[in-house]
């Protein structure tokens, strides 16, 4: 079973990490969530206690960070994908954008090009959030972890961009490679960016690296399943700004894709150099980034070790993996 099942097919399940690298600088007290207008000191911490940091480790606020984000035209929140802390700072910083600049849309990996049209009806009140869910294909954890931006994005009339690519054709794509989207009639060949980025860059350093075996052949099949997700979120932002430049984007995203700029972020640069790009990290005394990386870390408690036997964890993978048994490729 290779690695890509676990970080990538099964993303809505598990969190998109990085291997650990040297830490960043971070702040030697005991600070708790930071809000928007006080900061909580604690020495009992909690999955929702977050401390944020900028790239230099200088402690910040919510309201700090939103400031420091202020001239960026795309801000790339990672997130470990159910964590209640890198969800609860998303939702704050959504607010604290949206107060100092309302001319703010908010990306998601978690819908797709194909189902921008069901998103727009629900921001519309044309549906309902049941039928959003069903007919969107949320996300399991959408309701927890997802509406509360979702809903913010309605309140205030903002626009959503469903950015990422269809699952079915990502996995097509790591079964057959990126050949599979010459097969791809002319309406779902939309659904996907116009072109990936197959070079041997950062980004597919970092994706190989994380792999546990494979032949070659095989690995470039999966990093083109990878890198459709993070060219196709690239595309759909950068087309957003053309047609509306005034906008400040914020996309929310899993770690893997986002963090150090070599993922997404790349993709973006490449369409548009122009673009200020600017990252937010969750960090763990477990998971760190390079001791240069350009992003803003949150620091958080890491989520609870998912298995311990390595038989439980092998026999999780093989039946998430057989999920792709009934997939239907051109």
């Amino acid at each position: 079973m290779n690695r890509l099942i676990y970080l990538g097919l099964t993303s809505l399940l598990v969190g998109c990490t990085s291997p650990s690298q040297t830490s960043l600088p971070l702040p030697t007290t005991s600070t708790a969530i930071t809000t928007n207008t006080t900061t909580t000191t604690s020495t009992a911490t909690t999955l929702y206690d977050y401390a944020i940091a900028s790239p230099q480790g200088e402690p910040l606020s919510v309201t700090q960070l939103a400031h420091a984000l202020k001239h960026a035209d795309i801000i790339l929140i990672g997130e470990w994908h159910s964590h209640p802390a890198a969800h609860l700072l998303q939702a704050q910083l959504l607010a604290a954008l949206y107060q100092q600049n309302p001319n703010i849309t908010l990306s998601m990996e978690q819908f797709t090009r194909d189902n921008q049209a069901i998103v727009n009806d629900y921001l519309t009140g044309k549906i309902g959030e049941k039928t959003l869910v069903k007919d969107a294909n949320a996300w399991p954890n959408y309701d927890s972890d997802y509406r509360p931006l979702v809903e913010f994005a309605k309140q205030n009339h903002l626009d959503v961009i469903a950015a990422n690519a269809p699952k079915s054709i990502v996995r097509c794509i790591g079964r057959q490679g990126a050949e599979y989207l010459n097969k791809l009639p002319k309406n779902e060949r939309l659904w996907v960016a116009r072109s990936l980025t197959l070079t041997t860059d950062a980004y597919q350093q970092t994706f190989i690296a994380s792999m546990h075996h494979g032949d070659e052949a095989q690995t470039k099949r999966q990093f083109a399943a990878q890198t459709a997700w993070d060219d196709t979120m690239a595309e759909s932002m950068v087309d957003y700004l053309k047609q509306h430049p005034q906008q400040q984007i914020i996309h929310v995203a899993g770690r893997f894709h986002t963090a150090e700029g070599v993922g997404t972020a790349s993709r973006i640069q490449a369409r548009n150099p122009k673009l200020k790009i600017m990252m937010v990290t969750p960090i763990s005394n477990q998971v760190t980034l390079h001791a240069n990386a350009p992003d803003f870390t949150v620091k958080m408690q890491p989520l609870p070790q998912r298995y311990v036997q390595k038989d439980k964890m092998m026999a999780a993978m093989t039946a998430m993996g057989k999920r792709n048994s009934d997939l239907k490729c051109y």
